[in-house]
């Protein structure tokens, strides 16, 4: 007999399916969700009432449902709970070729404890070489040399087998081609030797993923449901931080749902005062926007979801390869520089975690999920100290930075203010009477019209005194004249930069600034703009590294060589016959930096006229005399998401709205008078459409933006 809570969780899943946008059923196939809900139906009449009224809504046959009796009520829950295990197979194929991966992740999150660990072969995940106990008293260090150890063993065995021998073998050789097919060559062997890799249990932490769930999954529903995602994909935060709103990564990815700095501000403000990836539900509406992103340039949910990992450029790179759905071939032969282990397993992971997602009760009995947190919401009527609110809420301090996990700790330190207009949240048992009226007494005092202004800046490997000037809405100039600096380009890691609001340095501290060694920053990355005063607090939230997800290490890797563009579907690679499709915000001059040759060089190499522009879309070849192909291309690269991190700090997408084309409208006008979208943008949301030439009656899909407080 299902518990209260299965029963509570089986209704959840039959409303937010029945209500799905997609195909209008629900899309969950466990046993335990069936049971629920048909004894529901049987016996409880309230509940019945309620399921009633969902399939009311959905199917639009009131009188005939109202005549039915109770069995015949569950009878029709039954059929689409049974028609929507065929729409999940549609929505998530899992090709029987894929069922090996999938079964050792369910493995990994299921049956391995987080005190022990596999090795494997990192191409075929059912060749399993050993497992190995990990005590929790060892060191992550320890635990490395412990894997490393066995690993090397493994490879000897492995070489000595690929050498040819096959008699008189050793128990481990034995033992260890014993887990091959018959006949397997040699070549086979000495590749699998280099290919040994220690995955670490997830079971416990998947449980405590499971429970941490019931906080969100209302709301993950909600959202998901208003923006066109399948429910489903709740479960990759299973993958992604086992639910835990605190996990940090050393790459900077933060939150729930794992979002990287870059692609965390598309959708949502991220800066030294608020870190919305932090704030799972403002992160579950941008993890939502992501991949209904995502689908739209796929158009299906494995690839939008390899994406979500990989980057759309690069998924989409793997489609035209091998085909849209060719899902095996991608992840099994696709040579992406940048598709290693994590991205090859994304999706699989994902299936495996939705697996066990679904059917918890029959991987962890007994699992009990947190309820939601019964929240009260109001926006912020002023700029308010923390301090001053929490004395006027009757709320500890401690009670506010819990509820609110987006605030830095700028907020708690009292360098900055909550900012006006902050959506707050706290439960309402904590609470003596309505947020709002609590709200609406804050005295006069406690009370203001403006941000408190940043004083320093810290200098970041990567920095430039433009970008500082452009980040903090001044000159570059004063900037020099404010630090006594000789040089507006030269400034080095680490240099307290002294901004206007802080005023003129003391005579003793300028002249102290300009006998110091100065050192070009390189730019590689663009700042956060930090004050000096907070540099210590925000170090320790950032340095504190929870490891978040299944493939932490692999993913750590990949996202270090990626360009933090994993939403920008542009193509910034160079073909084989050495010519790259020109983007927004190119010019020939671009292309010779990068090159390090003379733009005429190009001129001639394409027929180019002196003086002639480039066209967005235009094919153009490249002299690699004297930079390599890895060198430019991480050149252009760079470059773009340069700019789009900046535009990214005052602009954050909150939707997307779709315009057909009428006779004599320019997409150049619509995108920037009508919509206020820049043409690079529009050109990522329409990554198929011809700017130049494009026919009345075609619908595109134009970003809806806000602006973002400058701090």
């Amino acid at each position: 007999m299902p518990s209260q809570t299965g029963q509570y969780r089986g209704a959840q899943k039959l409303e937010s399916g029945l209500r799905s946008p997609v195909m209008g059923a629900a899309v969950y196939s466990d046993v335990a969700s069936l049971q629920c809900v048909l004894a529901m139906a049987g016996r409880n009449s309230v509940l019945s009432d309620a399921l009633m009224d969902v399939l009311i809504d959905v199917t639009g046959y009131a009188n005939e449902l109202a005549k039915m009796t109770n069995f015949r009520r569950y009878v029709m829950v039954l059929l689409l709970l049974l028609g929507s295990s065929a729409i999940a197979d549609e929505l998530f194929p899992q090709p029987a070729e894929l069922q090996p991966d999938v079964d050792f992740w369910i493995a990994i999150f299921t049956e391995i404890s987080i005190d022990e660990g596999v090795l494997h072969d990192n191409r075929d995940l059912a060749i399993i070489y050993d497992r190995l106990a990990m005590p929790a008293e060892l060191s992550r260090k320890q635990r490395q040399r412990r894997a490393a150890a066995r690993r090397k063993q493994i490879q000897a065995a492995l070489r000595v087998l690929a050498s040819g021998k096959r008699e008189q073998l050793s128990e481990e050789e034995a033992r260890i081609l014993a887990l091959w097919p018959a006949g397997v060559g040699n070549d086979t062997l000495a590749a699998a030797a280099k290919r040994i890799r220690y995955q670490q249990g997830l079971q416990e932490r998947f449980r405590d993923g499971l429970r941490r769930s019931g906080r969100w999954r209302a709301y993950i529903n909600e959202q998901f449901t208003a923006l066109g995602v399948p429910t489903e994909i709740a479960a990759l935060p299973h993958v992604e931080s086992s639910y835990n709103p605190d996990a940090r990564s050393h790459v900077g990815a933060s939150g729930i749902w794992q979002f990287t700095r870059s692609t965390g501000r598309r959708f949502m403000r991220v800066d030294h005062v608020i870190d919305a990836r932090n704030d799972p539900f403002a992160a579950t509406r941008a993890a939502g926007q992501l991949l209904a992103h995502n689908y739209s340039l796929t158009g299906n949910w494995p690839m939008a979801i390899t994406a979500y990992n990989h980057g759309l450029a690069g998924a989409r790179r793997a489609m035209r390869q091998f085909g849209d759905t060719a899902y095996v071939d991608i992840l099994r032969n696709y040579k992406g520089r940048t598709f290693g282990f994590a991205s090859r397993n994304f999706y699989v992971a994902f299936l495996a975690a939705k697996e066990v997602d679904q059917n918890a009760e029959r991987y962890f009995p007994g699992v009990q999920y947190e309820p939601p947190v019964d929240y009260s919401i109001a926006s912020l009527p002023a700029y308010v100290p923390a301090a001053d609110l929490s004395l006027a809420l009757g709320v500890s301090e401690a009670q506010l930075r819990k509820h609110n996990p987006g605030l830095r700790a700028t907020i708690w330190q009292g360098s900055k203010r909550i900012p006006k207009g902050y959506p707050l949240r706290l439960p309402n048992d904590a609470l003596r009477e309505p947020l709002a009226t609590k709200m609406a007494a804050l005295t006069a005092d406690s009370t203001f019209n403006k941000q408190l202004p940043d004083l320093f800046h810290t200098v970041a490997r990567g920095d430039t005194l433009s970008q500082i000037a452009t980040a903090y809405d001044t000159r570059v100039s004063t900037l020099v004249m404010l630090n006594g600096l000789s040089s507006s380009h030269r400034i080095r890691a680490g240099q307290r930069i002294r901004l206007p609001a802080a005023g003129p340095a003391p005579t003793a501290t300028v002249a102290a600034a300009a006998t110091q060694p100065e050192v070009v920053v390189a730019p590689v990355v663009v700042p956060e703009p930090i004050a000096a005063a907070d540099a210590e607090a925000l170090a320790s939230e950032e340095i504190g590294e929870v490891t978040p997800g299944a493939m932490a290490d692999d993913l750590a890797a990949t996202v270090s060589a990626l360009p933090a563009l994993l939403s920008d579907p542009s193509d910034y690679t160079i073909a084989a016959d050495n010519s790259i499709e020109v983007q927004p915000l190119e010019t020939l001059g671009h292309f010779g930096d990068w090159l390090e040759i003379k733009t005429q060089r190009l001129r001639d190499l394409n027929g180019l006229r002196f003086g002639s522009s480039l066209v967005v879309g235009q094919r153009i070849k490249l002299d690699l005399g004297k930079v390599d192909v890895a060198a430019f291309e991480r050149r252009r690269i760079d470059y773009h998401r340069r700019q789009q991190d900046q535009y990214f700090r005052l602009h954050v997408i909150t939707a997307v709205t779709e315009h057909t084309i009428r006779r004599g409208e320019s997409i150049w006008i619509l995108a920037l008078r009508r919509y206020g979208v820049p043409l690079w943008l529009f050109r990522q949301y329409n990554p198929g459409v011809d700017v130049q030439q494009i026919s009345p009656g075609t619908t595109v899909r134009f970003p809806v933006l806000a602006d973002v407080e400058r701090s």
